[in-house]
């Protein structure tokens, strides 16, 4: 589900992401939008998990039935290292089961397409695929987006989930670490904004289990990150949480007013 503010033209897709619910917070209503039945619109649906296999697409529509009206589609980024040396026989299928290292897995966007380009126009209507299989470390990032985009003509809407801070993930990630400062992230958020597609970005809102005096230094730069590419829609994943990372002194107090600085009306939090 997705909070708040989201894009409405998609210059190089077929169709934008809705504004998706009508959410009450602090008293009042942040967002509304909803002409249709369904229940809810999902702005965070992963079909393929750590080793690349996942939920058939149809399989997934009828789970979606009359409840959920339409949905971002995306693949997992990175792929999960079997390495025998370190666990035998067992295959690892996530990353906490292993120490073998991720790396990241290119050919996920052509999948996604493919899943996508399977279904009926009509299906087809109910899915906002995303790109997704990039470094967000590699100043060829941007290229990779533009060249999926020309191959797959019509079929993306927006780019991510991808991630840049996350607790035991980034660490594990073969080369270097992704950072909010790195210029290959301007890049990649700079041509969001040339194309119109909304960015959905993972990044901890503090580190696991801080000290209680841990200044959360993460939300600072990524406020700077989001001042600087103020035409671009970013949807903040999870509001910044996790698994094991917790929110911040009056969390919900910091969303409140991102929501109402106009300084940041490109930004969007997704609730998932």
């Amino acid at each position: 589900m997705c909070f708040g503010r989201l894009s409405s033209a998609l210059r190089y897709s077929k169709h934008a992401i809705p504004l998706l619910l009508v959410v009450q917070f602090a008293g009042s209503a942040v967002g509304q939008e909803q002409t249709d039945d369904y229940l809810l619109h999902d702005c965070h649906f992963h079909l393929t998990n750590y080793i690349q296999e996942g939920t058939p697409i149809r399989k997934f529509l009828s789970i979606m039935g009359d409840k959920t009206g339409r949905c971002m589609l995306s693949g997992i980024p990175l792929q999960q290292q079997w390495m025998y040396a370190s666990t035998g026989e067992f295959a690892p299928t996530y990353y906490t089961q292993t120490d073998a290292p991720l790396y990241y897995y290119s050919f996920t966007d052509a999948y996604i397409a493919m899943q996508y380009k399977s279904l009926t126009p009509e299906e087809q209507d109910r899915f906002d695929p995303m790109i997704t299989g990039f470094n967000p470390t590699d100043m060829y990032a941007a290229d990779h987006i533009r060249r999926v985009l020309l191959t797959f003509p019509g079929v993306f809407s927006g780019i991510g989930e991808f991630s840049i801070h996350k607790e035991f993930v980034s660490s594990k990630i073969s080369g270097e670490v992704a950072t909010i400062n790195n210029k290959a992230l301007d890049r990649i958020l700079e041509f969001a904004a040339e194309v119109g597609m909304p960015v959905v970005l993972h990044c901890d809102v503090d580190t696991p289990f801080p000290r209680p005096d841990q200044d959360p230094y993460i939300v600072r730069k990524l406020g700077e990150l989001i001042h600087r590419h103020p035409r671009t829609k970013i949807i903040w994943a999870h509001m910044g949480l996790g698994r094991v990372v917790r929110p911040v002194e009056n969390h919900l107090g910091m969303v409140e007013r991102a929501l109402n600085n106009p300084d940041l009306r490109n930004l969007c939090f997704d609730i998932s």
